[in-house]
């Protein structure tokens, strides 16, 4: 018995009676894509020297009245297009799946067949399949509030970067003004591709930018009708405008004459004329406009410019050719008598 002892030893550990055993090896085991992106699924498997790989295939785990079966993602119509074996039929079996969906949320496993066995994975990756939520808070936002922006996500995700119509947004935590309204999105730093849903900011604020238009330009005389406007940037829109005038001088207190947002002053009369200007208000405050003069002429004024101005048109051309002719005259009698005058020394008698 003590000799065959060593036999047995020396049969072991022969050379080429040791083989490598076969294994399915997953990088990462819970790997977390967002919806829209691709993710890759590292893998490696080993067999055995005397075996030769000729078919590999990665399933996806699905329960299906109530057993758990294994399905080929080359049968999984969701799949096509969207899968792509990375590896070879060596020893890289990895995946990518493009596109990614949520219904993409499950267990993977690898099979590879040699001419003598089928392998296939004990283990499994488990892959999840998120989408960007964006938050604003808080809810209700004023003009001076504290607002933050939250990318909410289940992946770790190396950052976030936001966007507002389109534009980047240098911090995701600042004081709230009238212009920061609009919808923000959210991405994650390095798959800025990939956006959330648009969350909107909306920012409440009293009348701003209060201005007034007037609908007639030209001269206004007694007897005609014009419009005056008012308009202003307000979050709640304002719902209450009133309008008040002063003189042009400006000693006068302003007294109201109109309410709503547009003021109609139709048959205009000399005591229109004045410093008009339009105050808005919302719940959340008031404003007023700039003030603007409104002058009034009188049809009595406007006939007495026509009259003089038609006066003056025609004196001057009644004038104008009197005095041409009279600088011809003048031009004449100038050449004359300097002629005169020549003819004069030159005919002096020196004897």
């Amino acid at each position: 018995m003590k000799k065959m002892l060593p036999m047995l030893i020396l049969l072991i550990l022969k050379p080429g009676t040791v083989r490598a055993s076969w294994s399915v090896t997953f990088e990462e085991t819970d790997p977390c894509a967002l919806k829209g992106s691709t993710v890759q699924l590292r893998c490696s498997f080993n067999y055995t020297d005397e075996e030769t790989v000729k078919n590999t295939e990665w399933y996806k785990g699905e329960l299906k009245n109530g057993a758990w079966r294994r399905v080929a993602l080359s049968e999984l119509p969701s799949y096509q297009n969207r899968s792509e074996y990375l590896g070879n039929q060596q020893h890289d079996c990895g995946l990518a799946i493009h596109d990614l969906q949520v219904n993409d949320n499950g267990h993977y496993y690898f099979r590879f067949d040699t001419e003598k066995y089928g392998r296939r994975s004990k283990e499994s990756v488990y892959l999840t399949v998120t989408e960007l939520r964006a938050r604003v808070s808080p809810d209700r936002v004023r003009a001076g509030d504290n607002v933050t922006l939250e990318c909410q996500t289940s992946c770790q995700l190396p950052g976030t970067v936001w966007l507002k119509d389109g534009l980047p947004v240098a911090r995701s935590e600042f004081q709230a003004q009238a212009e920061d309204a609009g919808n923000y999105f959210c991405a994650a730093k390095g798959q800025e591709s990939i956006l959330s849903e648009p969350v909107a900011l909306n920012v409440h604020y009293p009348p701003l930018n209060v201005s007034v238009g007037m609908s007639y330009s030209y001269h206004l005389t007694t007897g005609l009708s014009v419009n005056v406007s008012c308009s202003c940037a307000a979050n709640p829109p304002a719902d209450n405008y009133t309008w008040y005038r002063s003189s042009a001088s400006g000693f006068s207190s302003p007294l109201p004459v109109g309410s709503g947002q547009v003021l109609s002053l139709s048959s205009l009369e000399a005591s229109h004329a004045g410093l008009y200007f339009c105050h808005a208000r919302n719940p959340l405050g008031e404003n007023n406009s700039a003030e603007v003069l409104l002058t009034v002429k009188g049809t009595d004024t406007i006939h007495l410019i026509l009259f003089v101005g038609i006066g003056v048109k025609a004196f001057i051309g009644l004038l104008l050719p009197l005095v041409i002719i009279w600088a011809w005259k003048l031009g004449c009698n100038h050449v004359v008598d300097k002629e005169r005058s020549t003819n004069d020394f030159e005919n002096i008698d020196t004897a």
